[in-house]
């Protein structure tokens, strides 16, 4: 027999949030981080492309000698381990680009200008860089890639080169694959009550775009830019160690990294997140009630 629940009591529900309510949710957190204040934003932004890079470390580590085992088995323990990144940031709270073009709700539903959309994704992209930067300059300083003998930085090395190495088109068409993935990792999440229903949510996606060797440009701000640290400035030993050479990575260059992989990788992550799941979302949603407020709350994560 179950008791009656005073009136003044707030109800507690585990259940979790349907597609409609996620979706609601989903515009009232974007919302939220469009008009965070600039520093704030920035700051999470810095915190979320370190969340992303430290996931990649995982992955990498992981990946290190896994020559012995089956290539899908190896990709798939590395996605596994890898979304620790977006667990961060979603649990954590940060601000992370690829996340963030789930915003396209709010700004669709006309609770976003197009210049607050532009800005937040703006500022963010440069504080995820940041983030991912720094934290691989931290790794490289640490000499992390030199652990097993040095199969760590072979790892990095050989998935820098193949990233670099992408003609743009391809490289555009993984990013799209990619960051829908990711956003469907964070959609899913808005159904969730609790902290381990979001960290269940995220995984599968997540596990699931590395597994597939799809492109995502905040990762590649850590993956790729540790590969050009190690060709540069790696000692003899450590070459001598893994059996290559700086000149074994002719495609690992800046300006590779720049032109054939960010800006492809970006704009099919604007494409996949943004139009293939936000705006997709929003259609069947919520154009038709034009963003009338239903009260759910939310959050900063992603």
């Amino acid at each position: 027999m179950s008791l009656p629940v005073p009136d003044n009591q707030p109800v507690v529900a585990f259940d979790a949030l349907l597609p409609a309510e996620m979706a609601a949710k989903a515009e009232q957190i974007g919302v939220k981080k469009a008009h965070l204040p600039a520093l704030s934003m920035f700051v999470l932004a810095v915190l979320a492309g370190a969340f992303i890079a430290l996931g990649a470390v995982f992955a990498t580590t992981v990946a290190a000698g896994g020559a012995a085992l089956p290539y899908g088995v190896t990709r798939l323990l590395a996605g596994l381990v890898f979304s620790l990144g977006l667990i961060l940031v979603v649990v954590g709270g940060a601000e992370l680009f690829t996340g963030n073009n789930l915003i396209v709700l709010a700004w669709a539903s006309g609770k976003v200008s197009t210049r607050r959309l532009l800005q937040n994704w703006g500022l963010v992209y440069l504080g995820n860089f940041v983030g991912a930067l720094a934290t691989a300059v931290l790794v490289y300083l640490g000499g992390q890639y030199v652990f097993g003998q040095g199969s760590v930085g072979a790892a990095a090395l050989a998935t820098a080169s193949a990233k670099a190495g992408l003609a743009f088109w391809p490289a555009l068409v993984l990013g799209v694959l990619c960051n829908a993935l990711v956003c469907l990792a964070v959609w899913l999440s808005y159904s969730a009550r609790t902290t381990t229903d979001r960290i269940v949510a995220i995984v599968p996606p997540v596990a699931a775009f590395v597994a597939a060797g799809f492109e995502h440009s905040i990762a590649n701000m850590y993956f790729i830019p540790i590969g050009l640290f190690i060709k540069a400035g790696a000692p003899a030993a450590f070459w001598e160690a893994i059996g290559k050479t700086p000149a074994d990575f002719p495609t690992l260059t800046w300006a590779n990294f720049l032109l054939r992989n960010l800006l492809p990788v970006t704009i099919g992550n604007i494409i996949g997140g943004a139009v293939l799941v936000g705006a997709v979302y929003w259609f069947v949603y919520l154009r038709q009630r034009g963003g009338a407020a239903t009260g759910l709350g939310g959050g900063h994560g992603a």
